[in-house]
């Protein structure tokens, strides 16, 4: 596939999550109507930095992914950019901060938003696209001709390395000494950034090897299936969870009706993905000039 297909692709997806983004945030203040701020329509929220993140990849795929080895440049651009992205994190959230942008620009980079100062609950560029570029140099390498043929070696090996990830992130943060004269261990150290992208890789491992000898495909996978929906359920459970219409009190409950909470949610957001499957394979099935077993695929 080429770098434009590759580029187009990925843009115009990310381009979509961005508008579903907007539109979700213009969802929620019409929900809030009398109470939430205007602000809050500018909010850089999860789907916003999902979007934005997609389309900054698809951009270094159509500047590098070209000519031979490709897919190992691709590799090595992508987890620099990822740990680039984690080194400026603190900086941009603290000395070198951009306040000369627009606030909902700046928002984008730090999430800054309009409170002066950048907010952990928000979803900056820097340091959460970093996550979406280690996605990015993990999938190419998954995709090179070394990797197929090492088949179930190369996924241990990346449960392996995500450990020793885990491992050197916490050994990073123990030093005495430190990089940054203002260091935000849980939002912006890059030690805790290398922490996080171990645990993804040792569960990425783990979900390989409980697909290919466990249970995680002999019969039904809640987890596979909310997969398949993943944008409908969360776009769903926001409001049962954290908007007007949430099925619990916010921070008045206990952990036996937090549990009770959760699996009630989880169940119900599991029946949401089963309908819209089933609706999804009817309709493809059903649709004019179309042979049932090439819809349902």
């Amino acid at each position: 596939m080429s770098s434009t297909v590759v580029a187009r692709t990925t843009i115009g997806r990310g381009g979509e999550i961005l508008a579903l983004g907007i539109l979700f945030r213009l969802q929620e203040y019409v929900i809030s109507w009398g109470w939430a701020p205007w602000s809050d329509l500018l909010r850089v929220d999860i789907l916003n930095e999902i979007g934005v993140s997609l389309m900054l990849m698809g951009i270094v795929c159509r500047a590098f992914y070209w000519g031979k080895r490709a897919q190992f440049r691709m590799i090595a651009i992508a987890a620099g950019i990822a740990l680039t992205i984690s080194i400026l994190s603190p900086l941009l959230w603290t000395l070198w901060r951009p306040d000369w942008l627009p606030w909902p620009i700046e928002s984008y980079i730090n999430g800054v938003h309009n409170l002066g100062q950048p907010q952990a609950w928000l979803f900056p560029i820097f340091p959460w696209s970093g996550f979406a570029f280690v996605g990015l140099a993990v999938g190419f390498l998954l995709l090179t001709d070394w990797a197929q043929k090492l088949h179930s070696k190369i996924f241990i090996g990346t449960a392996v390395a995500g450990v020793g990830l885990i491992y050197f992130g916490r050994w990073l943060e123990a030093q005495p000494y430190h990089l940054y004269a203002t260091d935000d261990f849980w939002h912006t150290s890059p030690s805790f950034f290398l922490i996080r992208v171990g645990f993804m890789l040792a569960i990425l491992g783990a979900a390989y090897c409980w697909c290919r000898w466990g249970w995680g495909q002999k019969w039904f996978s809640p987890l596979i299936q909310l997969g398949r929906t993943s944008l409908l359920v969360y776009w769903v459970h926001i409001e049962f969870v954290y908007g007007r219409f949430t099925i619990l009190p916010h921070r008045a409950v206990g952990i036996r009706r937090a549990s009770l909470g959760l699996l009630t949610i989880f169940l119900a957001m599991l029946l949401l993905s089963i309908i819209r499957t089933r609706f999804k394979s009817r309709s493809a099935t059903r649709a004019p000039g179309r042979e049932p077993a090439a819809a349902a695929s």
